[in-house]
């Protein structure tokens, strides 16, 4: 049911009184006469327009959907309302401009009746750090009943920002505003467009280097300084070139050389001042789009290339022996008469094979001789056709083929990581205090292996010297925020074999959380002296593919402008060419999606997914390319059942061409956003109820804070009921609040109850999240969480949470879910892998580095779950520098901790387990009100806890552990501690005496 504006016109006679014993129009106070009013025929002086029409806007609270971006669309009768006084609204022009006056206006139908609102106008220059007053407080009154719905209200400045601040309102709750205008004329300014995009060769095929051209004009009023120009090939930048100071009117044309591209279609886009380091007139025209793609041909001739490796055993145990075949494919146009060598690296083992001639078109099986030993821990394969060059392709750099394989531990990730301190290195080596203290602007305890690189001057640089193969780059890193918060970008400077490359844009907008609070929601994209949640990722495909002992240099040229970089890690990985579309599938351009152009493509992509739900297609494809989503994919609720639509898809069907190729984004912050904002969902990503597949795709977010005023939340990647047929494979999700939020309330919709049942995510890459990485909750089972990776959490990376908000709590506990084979990296808030409550859980065979406060596995009956029963495996795991200081750093968590907070944990083995390096305690049983008996500790290693015991009860700790074969070295606090007062008994029966120090 739609909510009517709030303080009614008032009615005479039977029908106010009908009205108001229905509590749908309250009487309003007499209005104040206004200091200035307009009929609704106001028209702006011919001088000056309206700045401020379509430009970002943001309030300081909303009430239900009554959102910012209503009171500046153009349309009287949508508008914003805040949530109670004192409530700002800030309209953002972008660059400064001299303003004359400022008009609210307000819905003319009668039914609105008379109010007067009191509120104060402010503004900011660019340049400026604060607001200053434009307009005292005052009140103005609105009555459409005399055409007085619009106020305008004369103002003198020159500023970018202008805010109202509202104090009362006698016909509503909270301020309104239906149109906003702000009326001036652009301060002189320079003004960056690009007016025309050309390349040579016009037709090229794939073995031509492509040059494209860009023109510049400044259109502003007032000179511009020197700057640069971006050039995008289907949404990725391709290269940059300089551009040097123009006067008013001037243009130039600067070329870009964009390398060779794979045969195909490329958007191709120019963005002239792309950090915003030249003061506009306009900042929004900068980007330009050619009106028709690049077409690239295929070059005539043989093109070898591996499209596939297979091997025997599929996931090996360590030690065991593998051995390999590799799919050749010849894409040219013409046949390889010749033998030639296709050639497989697994880790540091080379193996070769021959391959036979092959048509083309053709493809070929190659068995490759000799064997594998797999390794604990798995290893990258990459196969390459064509190994020793013998045959002339018209394609040479797309030979290469890498895929992981499982083996032992953690994830078989398809990419190398490398450390910067590890690495050649001219900068600053930022280390860890021996307590890694969290929360106070550290960021070298937020960094992977608490150590990191920072960059302060011209000329310092990190570089690393590649392994394997790779045509693509993933940097972990830290830039300043914007003075006043909210991001900044900068460019750093790409070297490969010290030949420079292309300029990678890092960005501090998902960085930096303010706050000494431990209190998630409490944090503030505000700056303050505390900050923490320091480091994000920037990534990029490169043009081409390059061989191992490739040297990549990141360094800080002079057209490099952050005040600092801090360089943590990089991946280096050997991206696949994209998938072709499958047989059956629709493309969602079909449904008018464009990738590429800026445009919102939620239409196009919900018209093909109900297509695909009512069963008109076979499945969803989303092709190569960057398409914006700013609404979450769901189904319609006919009922239109409360505030929020809860309602997932089902019997859908998703396939991308991977993840580095088919990426949907999104550019509001959800609480900004109109339409569903359901709290964990957002704007962006799929809600799921049942029998749904998603491969191959990236969902990127822009949430930049957890939790906040104003309903301000990060938004969740996939999120719903996901029932019984539900598997997600290979989907990389940043920058939400929760990667995957599985369970929804059984009173939500209790019709429409089913819990994950058979649940599968594998292959996930889930980074730089506010909150949880997946968490399986409202009764979750028999699901599973495999081969995935994690990092830079905001919350456990990966949960299970059997919550008592289900149908019945007799039958409908969280059990018999697995987490296996996962790595996980840098939680900066909370555990690596969590259990609260349930039966039959597992966490087996993950690698677990460098939580910042909390325990790197931990097991607790806080959150207030359904009990623990049964049994909980923790097996086969390795944890590295986890463990950490919290809640006001008086808590201090070990490696592995349980915590029987109220109920019992019962039923726990902790077994074949590595605790390396621990923050405090390697094992920690908590004080709490429940108890842990019967814990089994067996072949377990305890190595280096730095400011605690290698196994430690605290004093009002109650259980019981009997430790098997548990190795414990060189701990701060001595081995085994149980603190005076503890009722907590370590039973080492079976414990070989030579085994602890």
């Amino acid at each position: 049911m739609k909510r009517n504006p709030h303080g009614w016109r008032l009615i005479i006679g039977m029908a106010m009184a009908v009205l108001l014993s229905f509590g749908i129009l309250p009487a309003a106070s007499a209005a104040a006469p206004p200091e200035e009013a307009t009929s609704d025929d106001f028209r702006n002086p011919a001088a000056a327009a309206d700045l401020a029409a379509g430009k970002p806007i943001e309030a300081s609270s909303t009430t239900q959907q009554y959102v910012a971006s209503n009171a500046n669309d153009g349309n009287v009768t949508t508008y914003w309302e805040s949530n109670g006084y004192p409530s700002t609204l800030t309209v953002k022009l972008g660059a400064d401009a001299d303003i004359t006056s400022i008009v609210i206006r307000l819905n003319p139908d009668p039914i609105w009746g008379a109010r007067t609102q009191s509120l104060q106008i402010l503004g900011r220059e660019r340049s400026a750090g604060g607001f200053t007053s434009l307009k005292a407080r005052a009140d103005y009154g609105f009555n459409p009943s005399t055409n007085q719905n619009t106020v305008t209200i004369p103002v003198t400045g020159r500023v970018s920002d202008v805010r109202l601040t509202f104090f009362s309102n006698t016909g509503a709750p909270g301020g309104q505003v239906g149109d906003l205008q702000v009326i001036g004329t652009p301060a002189p300014n320079p003004d960056l467009t690009v007016t025309q995009l050309s390349w040579t060769p016009a037709a090229p095929v794939e073995s031509d280097t492509i040059r494209v051209s860009a023109t510049v004009q400044n259109a502003g009023s007032a000179a511009s300084g020197a700057t640069t120009v971006n050039i995008s090939l289907a949404g990725q930048v391709a290269g940059s070139a300089p551009v040097n100071g123009l006067a008013a009117g001037a243009s130039t044309t600067v070329t870009v050389e964009a390398g060779r591209r794979a045969q195909g279609s490329y958007s191709v886009t120019g963005l002239v001042d792309p950090t915003n380091t030249i003061v506009e007139q306009n900042d929004d025209n900068n980007s330009r789009t050619a009106a028709n793609q690049l077409v690239v041909g295929q070059s005539p001739g043989p093109d070898l290339r591996v499209t596939a490796i297979s091997s025997n055993p599929a996931n090996p145990a360590p030690g065991a022996s593998v051995t390999f075949t590799v799919s050749v494919n010849n894409r040219g146009t013409s046949a390889v008469s010749a033998t030639t060598v296709t050639r497989l690296t697994a880790g540091s083992t080379t193996l070769n094979g021959n391959t036979p001639p092959i048509a083309a078109g053709a493809t070929a099986t190659v068995a490759i001789s000799g064997s594998w030993t797999a390794t604990n821990g798995g290893a990258t394969l990459t196969a390459t056709a064509d190994a020793t060059n013998v045959v002339a392709e018209t394609n040479e750099s797309n030979n290469a083929f890498a895929r992981s394989i499982v083996v032992g531990r953690g994830a078989a990730v398809p990419y190398v990581g490398y450390e910067a301190e590890a690495g050649r290195y001219q900068g600053t080596l930022l280390e860890a205090d021996p307590r890694r203290t969290f929360g106070h602007t550290n960021f070298a305890s937020e960094s992977s292996g608490r150590k990191s690189v920072r960059l302060n001057s011209t000329g310092q640089f990190v570089e690393f010297t590649s392994t394997s193969a790779t045509n693509s780059i993933v940097v972990r890193n830290s830039i300043p925020d914007a003075p006043n918060g909210g991001g900044a970008e900068a460019t750093i400077s790409l070297y490969i074999n010290d030949t420079f490359s292309r300029k990678l844009t890092l960005s501090s907008k998902h960085s930096w959380l303010y706050g000494n609070t431990d209190g998630p929601e409490a944090l503030t994209n505000t700056p303050q002296a505390d900050a923490r949640r320091l480091f994000d990722e920037s990534n990029a495909l490169l043009s081409a593919t390059y061989p191992p002992g490739t040297r990549f240099k990141l360094q800080r040229d002079a057209s490099d402008t952050a005040a600092f970089y801090i360089i943590d890690t990089i991946d280096l990985e050997q991206v696949a060419p994209p998938a072709s579309q499958p047989s059956g599938c629709t493309s969602i351009t079909n449904y008018g999606a464009v990738p590429g152009d800026g445009l919102d493509d939620t239409a196009a992509i919900q018209r093909a997914v109900t297509a695909d739900q009512n069963g008109d297609i076979g499945c969803v494809w989303i092709p190569p390319g960057q398409w914006r989503q700013e609404q979450k994919i769901l189904t319609d609720d006919p009922l239109n059942r409360g505030q929020y639509n809860q309602v997932g898809i089902k019997d859908v069907t998703i396939r991308g061409a991977g993840m580095w190729h088919s990426q949907l984004y999104t550019l509001t912050e959800p609480h900004l956003a109109g339409g569903i904002n359901h709290p964990h969902e957002g704007n962006f990503g799929f809600d799921i109820d049942s029998n749904t597949q998603i491969s191959d795709i990236a969902i990127f977010g822009s949430g930049r804070i957890r939790g906040g005023p104003g309903g301000a939340e990060g938004g969740v990647g996939l999120n719903g009921r996901f029932g019984k047929g539900t598997k997600i494979s290979h989907v990389w999700i940043e920058h939400a609040n929760v990667g995957a939020w599985v369970g929804r309330d059984y009173d939500n919709i209790p019709e429409l109850w089913g819990p994950a049942d058979g649940l599968e995510f594998t292959g996930m890459r889930i980074r730089n999240t506010y909150a949880d990485g997946i968490n399986f909750t409202n009764g979750t089972r028999n699901s599973l969480v495999f081969n995935s990776s994690f990092r830079t959490t905001g919350d456990d990376a990966l949960a299970v949470w059997a919550n008592k908000y289900v149908k019945d709590q007799s039958v409908d506990v969280a059990h018999d879910n697995h987490f296996r084979n996962n790595t996980i990296q840098l939680p900066w808030r909370a555990n690596g892998i969590a259990v609260y409550g349930g039966y039959g859980n597992t966490i087996e065979n993950n690698l677990v580095y460098d939580t910042a406060n909390y325990p790197g596995i931990m097991l607790a009956t806080d959150h207030d779950p359904l009990p623990f029963s049964g049994a909980t495996l923790i097996a086969n795991n390795g944890l590295y520098r986890t463990g950490g200081a919290f809640w006001g750093e008086a808590q201090e968590f070990g490696a592995i901790t349980l915590f029987a907070q109220g109920q019992n944990i019962s039923g726990v083995t902790i077994r074949d387990t590595d605790i390396d390096d621990s923050t405090y305690d390697g094992i920690q049983f908590k004080s709490g009100g429940g108890t842990t008996p019967d814990v089994k500790i067996n072949n377990v290693r305890i190595s280096k806890s730095n400011n605690g015991a290698g196994i430690r009860a605290h004093g009002g700790a109650r259980g019981s552990a009997a430790l098997c074969n548990v190795t414990i070295t060189d701990s701060a606090d001595g081995d085994i501690l149980v603190e005076p007062g503890s009722q907590f008994v370590v039973d080492q029966g079976c414990q070989n005496k030579s085994s602890t120090s």
